[in-house]
């Protein structure tokens, strides 16, 4: 195969016919990006949204960290998990290196902060807009994050979204954890990469036309998740609006 054509031919084919080794790849790689999304989206969102909301001292190195651990590049994670991973790391008894556990680790520390940076973002501006209701209405922090979380939810989802979109694309932190092992550990980034250097490239194009029509649907997701949102309007600042007309036997406690 020595022209694009030629190479863009067969890469079709091998898609429309679901070709075994193209779908192993795909279905481990969204596997692996899919479970460490759950696992640092679930811890994110909860850290985030209480960033969002407390204010104590050392706030803003805090935050500054966070901001720096989001253009991190992956095979520095990569090698720090590779290190905590190895057989002398604190880690090492778990054996987890060159396998799915040690990517899924990998790619969770990665996404982790993108995660926080955004959903904190998102519930400080809510709770700016919000903050003087709720204070009128008695709320707490712990109660207000809970409360803006919900409210936020449309704007929340894209963050979900787009850290998927980050997981599944990156290719440094899971090549250096999971050794890119062929029916093993071997995911979309690292097949693009290793079958290109081998010169395979129908099959490099075919996994990097599917992974360009996975980050599309999830572009795609993403805009229909704001129009959702423009839509619904703004349902906390009427439901506040409604109770700041009635009276108030007591107020809300965390």
């Amino acid at each position: 195969m020595n022209t694009f054509s030629d190479s863009a031919v067969t890469a079709f084919s091998l898609i429309t016919s679901f070709d075994p080794m193209l779908a192993s790849i795909v279905l481990r790689s969204l596997s692996v990006s899919a479970t460490a999304c759950v696992i640092a989206c679930s811890t994110g969102l909860l850290l985030g949204s209480w960033l969002g909301v407390a204010r104590f001292q050392g706030r803003g190195v805090v935050l500054a960290l966070l901001n720096t651990a989001l253009a991190l590049p992956s095979v520095v994670v990569g090698l720090v998990v590779y290190l905590l991973l190895s057989r002398t790391g604190p880690l090492g008894f778990l054996g987890w290196l060159f396998s799915f556990k040690a990517m899924v680790l990998a790619q969770s520390v990665l996404v982790l902060p993108v995660v926080m940076a955004l959903v904190r973002q998102t519930i400080e501006d809510a709770d700016r807009s919000h903050g003087e209701q709720f204070q009128s209405l008695g709320a707490r922090r712990f109660m207000r994050s809970l409360i803006l979380l919900w409210d936020e939810r449309y704007a929340l989802l894209t963050v979900l979204i787009a850290a998927f979109g980050r997981a599944i694309s990156e290719v440094g932190a899971v090549m250096v954890v999971g050794g890119n092992i062929d029916g093993f550990t071997r995911v979309m980034t690292t097949s693009i990469a290793l079958e290109t250097s081998k010169g395979d490239l129908p099959l490099a194009l075919a996994l990097g036309i599917l992974l360009l029509g996975i980050v599309l649907v999830l572009n795609v997701l993403i805009a229909l998740v704001r129009r959702w949102r423009e839509q619904a309007g703004d349902p906390l600042a009427d439901a506040m609006s409604t109770l700041a007309e009635r009276p108030v036997a007591g107020g809300l406690h965390a």
